[in-house]
């Protein structure tokens, strides 16, 4: 049994409802929030969150505290009585970010080549006169092959880029790694209008880096990813539409 196969624009309508199918749960919820702020997201637990992924590095062996006797101040502490510096899972540290990148880089290149080739047969066992009843009528035994070839490039290219935050977040402790050093995470959304800003920021800290007002800089921490976007009706706007964006990615010119 024969099947035919389905005409073009049956196979035009499949795969824009394969499209929709893939926006769908997007397009429901802002749908859903037309005429409405964009929700805030709820507070939970960050080690609950399903891409929560614990941190594990190579550690040091674990050695014991110091302790010196008839004494009541302990090494590394800020504070005679207590050490107010975040040290446990749950504690908060805050967290100053400044960044003022700048980058300027220009390059130019310029290549040419130029060849040629010349290939004759002036002799041939005393036949080369003879060549003509072989090959076509013209033929110039000592001109027999020519190459020649010309080729240039030039390239140019410039970068000047420039960026400055400067932020303050409140981050959680969700770690204690075997050698003392913490893994934090921080997440900070604030909504203007129909504008939510959201701040995420997580990676390790030294406590010998927490200063004693209980803060650290962005600099500070290792294997830092910090996040700092937005979404709401203006992030739509300068966003480019669904197809357009599939157009970019399929378009090959």
């Amino acid at each position: 049994m024969i099947q035919a196969r389905p005409s073009t624009p049956i196979r035009l309508s499949l795969v824009l409802i394969s499209l929709g199918a893939l926006a769908g749960c997007g397009a429901a919820d802002r749908l859903r929030q037309i005429g409405e702020a964009p929700p805030l997201t709820a507070i939970e637990n960050p080690v609950q969150a399903p891409e929560y992924r614990p941190v594990s590095l190579p550690m040091p062996q674990a050695q014991p505290p110091a302790r010196h006797a008839n004494s009541l101040w302990r090494p590394g502490a800020r504070a005679f009585f207590k050490d107010q510096r975040a040290s446990k899972v749950g504690d908060i540290l805050t967290v100053n970010i400044a960044i003022k990148d700048q980058a300027k880089i220009d390059n130019k290149t310029t290549r040419s080549r130029e060849s040629s080739e010349d290939a004759d047969l002036s002799s041939l066992f005393g036949y080369e006169t003879n060549l003509s009843r072989m090959l076509p009528e013209g033929i110039n035994p000592a001109n027999l092959v020519s190459f020649g070839s010309t080729a240039s490039n030039t390239g140019s290219g410039s970068v000047n880029r420039a960026e400055q935050i400067d932020l303050t977040v409140a981050a959680l402790v969700t770690q204690v790694l075997p050698n003392g050093n913490l893994v934090i995470q921080g997440r900070q959304e604030v909504r203007v209008n129909f504008e939510v800003r959201e701040l995420v920021i997580t990676g390790v800290v030294r406590p010998e880096d927490i200063s004693s007002n209980n803060t650290v800089n962005h600099t500070q921490i290792a294997e830092a990813r910090i996040s700092y976007g937005g979404r709401g009706q203006l992030t739509d706007a300068q966003q480019p539409r669904y197809g357009q964006q599939l157009f970019d990615i399929i378009m090959p010119f």
